[in-house]
C-alpha cells in the first residue's frame, strides 16, 4: 500500500446498507492495486505500447505515446483494468502527474478519489492547474 496516508473514501450523499458496501468494495479493488510510491511507475514516455488483452479487453490493444488522445486513452485503460504488476511497467511517474489535471476528469469517481487519496502529488497538481 502506498506510504501516504489512506482513508476510506466515503460514499456519495444519501447511500448507505448494501449500496455503500458495493461501492466500498469497488474502491478497495482499485486501492489494492496501488503502488506503494509513485516512483514504482517506470514505464515507457515514448514510442508505441501493446496492452495485454486483460487490460484492453474491449478496444484498442496499441498506442502511440506521441499522440495526446491514445496516450491519455492508455493511462485511463491502465488506471482502470491494470493489475498491481501493470502499473508500474505501463504508467511513468512523470507521466501521470503531467497529464493528471485532464486525465483526472477522464477516470471514474472511484478511481480518481482512490488515486488522489493515496498520492498527494496528484491533488495538489489538480489544485495548481485550477
Amino acid at each position: 500500500m502506498p506510504s501516504s496516508p489512506q482513508h476510506a473514501v466515503p460514499p456519495p450523499s444519501g447511500l448507505s446498507g448494501p449500496v455503500a458496501e458495493d461501492l466500498a468494495l469497488y474502491q478497495e479493488k482499485f486501492r489494492r492495486r496501488l503502488p506503494e510510491s509513485l516512483d514504482e511507475l517506470h514505464g515507457p514516455t515514448q514510442g508505441v505500447v501493446e496492452l495485454p488483452l486483460h487490460m484492453a479487453w474491449s478496444g484498442m490493444t496499441s498506442y502511440d505515446l506521441g499522440k495526446p488522445r491514445q496516450c491519455m486513452g492508455l493511462y485511463r485503460t491502465v488506471l482502470h483494468e491494470g493489475l498491481r504488476d501493470d502499473l508500474p511497467r505501463y504508467l511513468n511517474r512523470d507521466l501521470l502527474l503531467q497529464l493528471w489535471p485532464v486525465l483526472r476528469t477522464l477516470v471514474g469517481r472511484t478511481v480518481r478519489a482512490v488515486w488522489e487519496d493515496a498520492f498527494t502529488q496528484l491533488a495538489s497538481r489538480t489544485q495548481a492547474a485550477a
